[in-house]
């Protein structure tokens, strides 16, 4: 009889355990974490520039200076290599936001696959920071864009 306990018992613990690495994996394939995604690393050198005194017009403080991010491609054999700039690091209301000020040779075109085209890789490529700032000096304005979660811009005819 004294055996039969024992048997029980290092079932049941086999069964915590079993129970144990089966949530594990379940979590990792549901929620992988990436191990390459770059911090966002901050620039203490800050360079005049007229979008400087349009953000902190609209009550944000420029953190950080132009960031320079190198990228490499692997094309069949071949490796290319580019980089990316962002003009500012600003934060308001400890939110930190990348800032890419307007170009009069590179135009935005405001619609959902112009922003896309033109802005979504910053924002895929930082998603801890809250949102990007884009500066126009022309106009002396900012548009704060920010990707939306899957729940809000589902339509659902019942809001109606």
């Amino acid at each position: 009889m004294e055996g039969q306990y024992d048997k029980v018992v290092i079932a049941f613990f086999g069964l915590i355990v079993l129970i144990w690495i089966l949530y594990g994996v379940r979590k990792w394939l549901q929620d992988p974490a990436p191990e390459h995604m770059p911090e966002l690393m901050l620039n203490e050198e800050i360079q005049e520039h007229p979008a400087l005194y349009i953000l902190e017009r609209e009550g944000y403080e420029v953190i950080g200076g132009k960031l320079k991010v190198p990228l490499s491609f692997q094309v069949n054999q071949n490796t290319l290599y580019s980089r990316l700039f962002i003009d500012y690091v600003a934060e308001k209301e400890d939110e930190v936001y990348i800032v890419k000020t307007s170009r009069s040779r590179m135009p935005v075109e405001w619609t959902g696959s112009g922003i896309r085209d033109r802005l979504l890789l910053y924002l895929l490529l930082y998603p801890a920071c809250d949102g990007l700032l884009y500066v126009d000096t022309e106009e002396e304005t900012i548009k704060r864009i920010s990707l939306l979660d899957e729940d809000d811009y589902l339509y659902d005819p019942g809001d109606e």
